[in-house]
């Protein structure tokens, strides 16, 4: 009896799976007519392809296949570059350079690929900065961050608007940095905004008004989900840190 039960319980949510995908609606049929077959059927054939493509999936994959060979990417990065020297493939070179703290390398990647009819590529302009930034260039940083938005007035990267915001806090031009900070924190989709936001505050001596973004971005992960919180797990950390 349990295991009718069950089994009729499992039915129902996968008829209910079916109307809610949008699937055909012959699973319904072979799901009540071939109980179990049907089951096994309907997971092997729908639902197990669909988990195998999801982001989570895709993340697992990768963080496997990194630890196994952790410098896979770059390798295949490599022999692509020396095959064929092309924007893209030196693009792909200095983005796996920057995963790996390669700044110099990457640095020197992107400068060269902004020539000619890529000399105002947004993207190429953005991963310059960032390697400007981390190597503590933050004059350089900001002329090529200033020249960016200049050359691509439409050009929208929230990741690209928190390092300018950064780099204006490095600079010392704090009535800047405030303004950008305070234009991030509004539409920001992460907690880094509000993380550096906070750093920038308790730079500035405003300890308290620090503090209360630190605990927002703490008890807003209390809210979310296990990936959420894997994926900020060293800010959230930091984050629990300034406030400790």
């Amino acid at each position: 009896m349990p295991f009718l039960i069950l089994s009729i319980l499992i039915q129902a949510a996968f008829v209910i799976h079916v109307l809610k995908t949008g699937r055909n609606t012959t699973w319904i049929w072979v799901l009540v007519m071939l109980p179990m077959a049907g089951v096994i059927a309907y997971l092997v054939l729908e639902i197990l392809p669909e988990l195998n493509q999801s982001r989570s999936a895709k993340n697992a994959r990768r963080t496997v296949r990194e630890a196994l060979n952790p410098n896979r990417d770059i390798h295949q990065a490599t022999q692509e570059l020396s095959r064929s020297n092309n924007v893209e493939n030196s693009m792909r070179m200095a983005d796996e350079c920057v995963k790996r703290g390669l700044y110099h390398e990457a640095k020197t990647l992107y400068e060269k690929c902004l020539q000619g009819v890529h000399q105002d590529d947004p993207e190429l302009m953005f991963g310059l900065a960032r390697c400007q930034f981390a190597l503590n260039l933050f004059e350089p940083t900001k002329e090529t961050l200033d020249q960016l938005i200049e050359k691509n007035p439409d050009f929208k990267n929230q990741d690209a608007h928190l390092l300018y915001a950064r780099t204006l806090a490095a600079l010392q031009q704090v009535k800047e940095a405030y303004h950008e900070y305070e234009t991030l924190y509004q539409y920001y989709s992460g907690p880094e905004a509000t993380f550096y936001f906070a750093l920038f505050l308790k730079d500035q001596s405003q300890v308290e008004k620090a503090n209360v973004l630190f605990n927002e971005i703490l008890d807003k992960s209390k809210t979310l989900g296990k990936h959420y919180k894997a994926t900020h797990k060293q800010l959230l950390k930091q984050a629990k840190l300034e406030v400790s």
